[in-house]
Parts: C-alpha cells; sequence; structure tokens
C-alpha cells in the first residue's frame, strides 16, 4: 500500500511524514519521535473524534494527501536527567535462580505432588499468602530439648536454621525452611520434608491407600486445622498491645476470634424449674458454613452455624434434653477462616460423601451481623465511614472522567475544525440580544461583585481535601481497645485473599487445588506494595498459572466440578491518623 503524504504541526513548527496506511498509530508516533524528539507515550496526535491511539488501524483514518494533523506533547527531561545508576544493571539471564524468583512480576513456586500430596500443598500455598505468618517463621527457632532428654543431634540443627537437616523433628521449622526454599525457586518444590514431619506429627497422614499403591487422599481441611493447631502451640511473639511485655500466639493474635455463646434448654418445664441459660466464651479458627436444602449464600450457612441443637443432661428435669446453643462474635481476626462443610460420613458408603449444592460467597465479607451488641456498637460507624468515603472517591473518579473525556473532546474537535452548530446558534442569539437591548439603553442586567470562579485543578485538590479529611475522622472512630489490638478487624469488613477448591465427589478422591490473589508489586526501597491488578494465582501442584477474578465466581459448587472448601480472608486495610492508607 502506497504511502500518503500528510503534515504533521508540533509547537508552530510543520513536519513533512509519509504515513504508511498499513501501519498503526504507534508506528506514526516513532516516526515523530524521531523527528520531534517527543516520547511516544507523551504524545497526543488529534484525529477526528479523539486522539490517535498506539493499536488504531492507519488505514481507517482516511487520511488525504497534503492533510495536516495536530500533535501536543514534550520531551522529557532528556541527557540532563540522566545520570549513571548507582548499581550496575543486571539481567534475567545474568541472575541466580533465587535472586530471579524475588523479581517483580515473577511466577511463585509451585508444589511438586508426592503421591495425593494436593490436599497438602494447596493448604500451604493458601496459608503462604498471609506475610505476617512468612515474617514471623523467619525468627521462629524451636526450643532447646528439656533437661534430661537425650534430643537427637539433627533434630537439635534445625534450631539454627539449618534447612532440612534436622526441621524434619519440628513442623513449624519445617514449614520456615519450605517457605524459604519456595521464594527463591519458580519451579515445582518438592515438600517432602514438612511432609514427613506432618506424617510424623499426625500419623493419620500416612495413611496407604487401600489399592496398596502409594499414601491415601486426605481431607484439606483437617490438614489446615492440624498445622494451624501446631503452629498455635509452637510459634510465639512478642504481644506489644499488653501493658507489660508478654508472648502470645501468632495465630491467637491473627487467624483467632472468640465467641460469646448462651445455652438455653428448650423444654419449657426446664425454665420453669429455675434452670438459668449457661454463658459462654470460646476461642474459634474458622467459622463453618453449614449447607442444607435452603442455603444458598455464604451468609446462610454461617448464620446456620452459629446456632446449634445439642443434647445434654438437665439437672432440674434429671433427664436428657435438647438445648439450643447460640452463638456470637467478640472478637473479630485480621484472618478470618471460612470452612464449607461439604463433607459428611455416608454410613453405606462408609467414605465422607460431598454436598455438591452451589453456595455463593463474597469477594468483601461483611460479618458485624454475627457479632455480639458490643463488637457491633465498635464496628458500624467504621463501616459505614469506610462506604461513605468510598462513595466520594468513586464520585471523584467519574467526575474527573467524565471532564476528561469533555475536553479531549474539545480541543480535538476544534483541531479537526468541527463546531458545535447549536451552541454557537445560541452564542449569537445572545449576543444580539445584549446589542439590542445596550442600543435602546435598557439593561435588565443587575451589577453584580465579580465572581471569581475556580479551575478545574482547584475543584480537584478541594474534593482530595475532603476525602483526606473524611479518612482522618475515619480513623478517630476506630474505638480505642481495637486500635490497640493489632491482630483485629476494626471494621467488620473482609477482602478474599485465597482460597482451597475441591474437585470430585468425596474428601477421600477427587483433586485439591488453590487460589491466591496477587499482591501489588514490592518497592524494594520503600518496603511497600503498589497497586493490585486483581488479577489471581492457581496453584494445581506444581502447574502455576494466572486468572481473572471472574474465575473465583465460577468456584460456588453446583457439581463435582471444583467448589470452595476454605476460604481465606483479611481485614480491609483502613487508613492512618494521618489518612493514608495502611
Amino acid at each position: 500500500m502506497a504511502t500518503i503524504p500528510v503534515i504533521v504541526k508540533h509547537q508552530g513548527k510543520k513536519y513533512n511524514i509519509d504515513l504508511d496506511p498499513s501501519t498503526t498509530g504507534e508506528v506514526l508516533k516513532f516516526q515523530l519521535y524521531s523527528l520531534t524528539g517527543v516520547e511516544p507515550d507523551r504524545q497526543k496526535i488529534l484525529v477526528k473524534g479523539g486522539q490517535l491511539k498506539d493499536d488504531t488501524d492507519l488505514s481507517k483514518l482516511g487520511a488525504k494527501p497534503g492533510q495536516t494533523f495536530m500533535m501536543m506533547g514534550t520531551p522529557g527531561d532528556g541527557a540532563a536527567g540522566l545520570v549513571r545508576p548507582k548499581e550496575a544493571t543486571k539481567f534475567v539471564e545474568d541472575m541466580t535462580e533465587a535472586e530471579a524468583a524475588q523479581q517483580v512480576g515473577a511466577t511463585p513456586a509451585g508444589l511438586q505432588n508426592l503421591g495425593n500430596t494436593c490436599y497438602l500443598n494447596s493448604t500451604l500455598q493458601t496459608l503462604r499468602s498471609v506475610p505476617e505468618l512468612q515474617d514471623q517463621l523467619v525468627k521462629y527457632t524451636p526450643a532447646p530439648p528439656g533437661q534430661g532428654t537425650s534430643g537427637n543431634t539433627l533434630g537439635d540443627l534445625s534450631m539454627f536454621g539449618l534447612g532440612g537437616l534436622g526441621s524434619s523433628m519440628d513442623l513449624t521449622a519445617s514449614l520456615r525452611d519450605l517457605y524459604k526454599q519456595m521464594s527463591e525457586t519458580q519451579e515445582g518444590f518438592p515438600p517432602l520434608v514438612f511432609l514427613n514431619a506432618l506424617r510424623a506429627a499426625f500419623p493419620q497422614f500416612a495413611e496407604k491407600a487401600k489399592t496398596g499403591n502409594g499414601y491415601a487422599q486426605q481431607d484439606a481441611e483437617e490438614a489446615w486445622s492440624q498445622i494451624v493447631a501446631q503452629l498455635r502451640q509452637k510459634l510465639k511473639m512478642n504481644d506489644t498491645s499488653a501493658s507489660e511485655p508478654k508472648e502470645i500466639s501468632f495465630i491467637d493474635k491473627y487467624l483467632a476470634g472468640a465467641f460469646q455463646s448462651t445455652t438455653e434448654c428448650d423444654e419449657l418445664a426446664a425454665k420453669e424449674g429455675g434452670e438459668e441459660p449457661i454463658k459462654g466464651e470460646d476461642v474459634f479458627l474458622k467459622l463453618d458454613c453449614h449447607i442444607s436444602g435452603a442455603t444458598n449464600h455464604l451468609r446462610d450457612g454461617i448464620m446456620a452455624a452459629l446456632e446449634e441443637k445439642i443434647e445434654k443432661h438437665s439437672e432440674v428435669l434429671g433427664r436428657d434434653a435438647v438445648y439450643t446453643k447460640k452463638s456470637r462474635i467478640s472478637r473479630l481476626p485480621k484472618y478470618l477462616t471460612v470452612h464449607f462443610v461439604r463433607f459428611f460420613w455416608k454410613r453405606e458408603a462408609q467414605k465422607k460423601a460431598k454436598i455438591m449444592r452451589k453456595v455463593t460467597f463474597p469477594h468483601e465479607l461483611d460479618v458485624v451481623e454475627f457479632c455480639t451488641d458490643e463488637l457491633k456498637k465498635m464496628l458500624i460507624p467504621v463501616r459505614d465511614k469506610v462506604r461513605e468515603v468510598r462513595k466520594d472517591e468513586e464520585d471523584v473518579e467519574r467526575a474527573r472522567k467524565r471532564q476528561k473525556r469533555i475536553h479531549d473532546k474539545a480541543i480535538a474537535d476544534e483541531a479537526a475544525g468541527i463546531v458545535d452548530s447549536v451552541s454557537e446558534s445560541v452564542k449569537k442569539d445572545e449576543k444580539k440580544e445584549a446589542d439590542k437591548k445596550k442600543k435602546d439603553g435598557k439593561s435588565e442586567d443587575t451589577e453584580m461583585e465579580d465572581v471569581v470562579f475556580k479551575t478545574d485543578a482547584e475543584i480537584d485538590a478541594e474534593r482530595a481535601a475532603a476525602i483526606l479529611e473524611a479518612k482522618k475522622e475515619l480513623h478517630a472512630l476506630i474505638n480505642p481497645d481495637l486500635l490497640k489490638d493489632e491482630g483485629a478487624n476494626k471494621s467488620g469488613l473482609y477482602e478474599l485473599r485465597g482460597l482451597v477448591t475441591h474437585q470430585g465427589a468425596s474428601a477421600d478422591s477427587g483433586h485439591y487445588t488453590s487460589y491466591v490473589k496477587k499482591q501489588g508489586p514490592l518497592d524494594p526501597k520503600t518496603g511497600k506494595r503498589g497497586e493490585e491488578d486483581g488479577k489471581w494465582w492457581w496453584f494445581n501442584d506444581d502447574k502455576v498459572s494466572e486468572v481473572e477474578a471472574e474465575k473465583i465466581d465460577t468456584l460456588s459448587g453446583g457439581g463435582e466440578s471444583h467448589s470452595a472448601l476454605i476460604l481465606l480472608y483479611r481485614a480491609i486495610p483502613l487508613p492512618t491518623a494521618e489518612g493514608k492508607k495502611e
């Protein structure tokens, strides 16, 4: 296809360009870059209908020989801004495997299936999404053997973090070493040492398959519960919120919540006989979502699990009776685990069968309604303010986009010589009317003081200041007791960060995988993370792939396909006293 000679005007100069209709806007921008020195990403080339995009097909512009286009934009700082880098540039092919694995955008390591160990792999990948856990594991040192115990020479070496040499004697040390090894590779890693530690600590996971070949498939929820229980016992940290320094379990701080419960006999005779309701407090490490024929959403299942029937002896009645135990949450952890109770023991089949029913779950979970009245009073003002600030931010963003569209269209129309005939006609009529009144000596206008109109930038600045002030007000609403509890949720709102899924008809068969939400890129200088792109990592044993957020919505169940079994939620981040995001 023959080229078309056109003219591009930029800062008062004209440039003759041979436009090739078989190429895209990106090619034209690079042609102009060689002539004007304005980088392609800083160029605004105005064409009919708006700005020229990189992927625009130039043949669709309908350009004619001699046609003039307008370009705006200025070069960057150029050579004046160039300085010699403090550190020599290192290319990926020159990096070690560990260095490459820690680069921005690197694919995280998968875990090899060592024979029906997908239940463990999916559990480990989801737990690994808790950054505080990884930070605390790095500091972990096993307690030395007690006095009078012989100890094991290799086992004692795990005190010094010597990889797999002795960590097999300690499940927590094995997990520490495994996560460190996973951070240094992008390949599928074999979790053999940790698997041996798990089977040594909990022999149920060493059960052989009924066929006699290898090990049996296990329930991922059981593996999750046993690992978390072991971490709760072994992984300790200093409690900075306490008035006096003391040790606290990491799990109790970040993953454990508390219930307040009331247990009352269902029979009127017990109440008339003077039997008082029994009040109690319990710690929970996960919320159960019970599934029945009426369960359609996560909320339904959680609400059902908070009210249960139990049979126990009544002193007043002198016999066993049915009691109702109602529980409400009195402390919300920063990380909330929710378990879909999909498996039940099917006596005739002698196995754990699966409830296939579809149960939807949200990306953002509001748990305020499950809490005690006392905790609700602390959470509701913060939650409502969060929603108010979000709405303000969304309104500002919509206004900014609308303003930009109008501005870009006006510039493009002006450059293309397009005139809004209706607006021009109105302006002319108004001018004629004003001139006529002036000629007749009549004027209906009332003299007014000068009005100062604000620029778009000033309006935007005022909106930003108002939102910042609202964020400071939000922080001031946080209850002082909750503010001191670093590991607690302070708004009642959670965002979904990870989940374990199961494919198949029973817990002892099928296949487990996990999904973990991608974190924003880490800035090595500030240690802070950038904006997230909303995508997820799918861990299918040693295969790791990137999926869109829409994929998560397909994991609600409804058949033997992948359905969520464990959900891991994290408290939404709140602004600091200065109005900045945590």
